[in-house]
């Protein structure tokens, strides 16, 4: 059925249409209008004739009245009056008979292939539920239309200012000129001056350097980030010099954690446990000054045996001991990448599905839909937030009070 615009009015005004529900319900009805017209032409195709028409019926078959169903559509639920033959060889195209929703089913297909499920498992998950047949290459077709979301999405404008930005990478195998290499993702979460986080973007890189971070940090800048106060990041090659570069007010806290694992990786077993207690000492001190005692006591004790730990610890220290100077809110946010290591994770219990992605393109979509996914259960600010903008607020007056 078609209608122009005064039409439209019309019908609206008829049924007294004010609100959603009542543009709801009027979609409904048109929407089952629609069907039946469609129903009744396809069984007259079937059976060769139309309804009353005289003579028609030649081969002993004809209508035999009308079921009932009910479907989900994008308007609610929608009764449907099926029609039937007495031989009941009829099969409907339109809404088949196994099909109880009508609502779209290319966004199914996009839902299953954000929690990770494969081409083949969508294809047989639709068939048994829905009843259609999609080929693995309907699915990839239906899939690719994400490609131009996730690429607006990368180049979307951001907020002109971020309190902390998170950074850290996790490691995908993907085919890249033929062969498999290891390709990692580095993704960027930002918390703005409310306090809600949002994930500012994601990048592909087979090499860490500082001109590739400098890449990094000017597209945010012509995305429209003006100013960062803090990055939490992980010590990665380059990177510190790429921050200086083009945000030279911002502060840099690198990981605890990162630097703790570092410290480990060629202690003893059997000493593990002992070297991490002291190390401890370092970063729970009360005051950078106390900090720097414990540091000097386990360079003392660990020297001799494992000199490249505190060596590590003293070279990265105006970027280790940023957190001293603020309050304990702070400190927990800030001296580990744990809120974008836990965000890493929730991807990789997608991306773990797909043991070598074929194509950069094939990994950014499956990625972009998990965050999708993730970013809309972000529905409440950063735990005590109201204390960590109180000191935010004094610490960088100037900075802060010019978007405010």
């Amino acid at each position: 059925m078609v209608f122009d615009k005064e039409e439209l009015k019309k019908l609206l005004a008829e049924r007294g249409v004010k609100d959603q529900a009542g543009l709801q319900a009027v979609l409904r009805d048109l929407t089952k209008e629609v069907i039946d017209t469609l129903y009744e032409g396809e069984l007259t195709e079937h059976l060769g004739y139309a309804k009353h028409q005289q003579g028609g019926n030649t081969d002993g078959n004809a209508r035999n009245g009308k079921g009932k169903k009910t479907v989900r559509s994008h308007f609610g639920d929608i009764e449907l009056e099926p029609p039937r033959d007495r031989a009941g060889t009829f099969d409907p195209e339109v809404v088949k008979k196994r099909q109880r929703d009508i609502s779209g089913i290319e966004q199914k297909v996009i839902s299953m292939y954000s929690k990770g499920m494969s081409t083949r498992d969508i294809s047989a998950h639709i068939d048994d539920i829905y009843g259609y047949r999609l080929s693995a290459e309907s699915i990839s077709a239906i899939t690719d239309k994400v490609l131009e979301r996730a690429k607006e999405w990368r180049s979307r404008p951001l907020e002109p200012i971020y309190t902390i930005v998170f950074m850290d990478g996790m490691v995908v195998k993907m085919r890249v000129d033929g062969s498999v290499r290891k390709q990692t993702i580095y993704v960027i979460i930002g918390i703005d001056l409310e306090g809600n986080k949002s994930c500012l973007g994601l990048y592909f890189a087979e090499t860490e350097s500082a001109k590739y971070w400098l890449s990094v940090m000017n597209e945010l800048k012509n995305r429209g980030v003006e100013d960062i106060l803090i990055f939490a990041v992980d010590n990665l090659t380059g990177m510190s010099e790429a921050i200086e570069a083009v945000f030279p007010k911002a502060e840099i806290q690198k990981c605890i954690v990162h630097q703790i694992r570092n410290s480990l990786r060629f202690v003893s077993w059997k000493e593990r446990k002992k070297v991490a207690a002291e190390l401890k000492q370092v970063y729970t001190a009360a005051t950078e000054e106390q900090g720097l005692k414990e540091l000097e006591r386990f360079s003392k004790t660990w020297d001799e045996k494992y000199p490249h730990i505190s060596k590590s610890w003293k070279s990265n220290w105006a970027e280790l001991s940023t957190f001293f100077k603020y309050a304990p809110e702070i400190r927990r946010l800030i001296y580990t990448t744990n809120p974008i290591e836990s965000f890493n994770r929730s991807i990789r219990k997608v991306t773990k599905t797909r043991t070598i992605f074929p194509t950069e393109d094939a990994c950014l979509k499956l990625v972009f839909l998990a965050i999708q996914d993730i970013e809309k259960r972000w529905t409440q600010v950063i735990q005590n937030w109201g204390v960590i903008y109180s000191q935010l607020l004094i610490y960088f007056e100037e900075r802060v009070e010019k978007y405010l």
